[in-house]
């Protein structure tokens, strides 16, 4: 069972975002999902402000993307996510996005995140108190 419910929102796809194939270009659907996992962050009520301020939080270790259909220029996708599972210092957080064209599955992947001291590096147990944020948090409609 996944520790948090699935957050989405819909965006279009902008011309900067568009390779010389005439598609999303790979590195576009990383900082979609790095833009994902920070909204759904801070919509918990864990923004990198937050974070910062209190000297602990999230790093990445490992990102794992399959790339399944092409998005064209202008298509409108659904970007969805969820905390798959937290433990001790680490949590694997998912990824979907799918066409609103056709609900066709364009993307998908997850990410390996560390808890972390910012000031020495070192990995940490994640507070109990995000987690049951995470855990607790409902779903509201999101707006690009």
């Amino acid at each position: 069972m996944a520790v948090s419910k699935i957050f989405e929102f819909e965006r279009e796809v902008r011309s900067d975002e568009i390779d010389e194939l005439g598609h999303v270009n790979n590195q576009v659907y990383l900082d979609w999902f790095m833009d994902a996992a920070t909204r759904h962050s801070a919509a918990v009520g864990w923004d990198l402000g937050r974070l910062v301020k209190m000297g602990e939080g999230w790093v990445v270790r490992r990102h794992e993307i399959d790339y399944l259909l092409p998005v064209k220029p202008g298509e409108k996708i659904l970007m969805r996510t969820w905390v798959e599972t937290a433990e001790r210092a680490s949590s694997e957080r998912h990824y979907e996005i799918l066409r609103c064209s056709d609900g066709k599955k364009a993307c998908c992947g997850r990410t390996m995140w560390v808890w972390i001291n910012y000031k020495t590096g070192r990995p940490g147990r994640i507070p109990e108190a995000v987690i049951t944020d995470f855990v607790n948090w409902t779903p509201r409609k999101q707006q690009v």
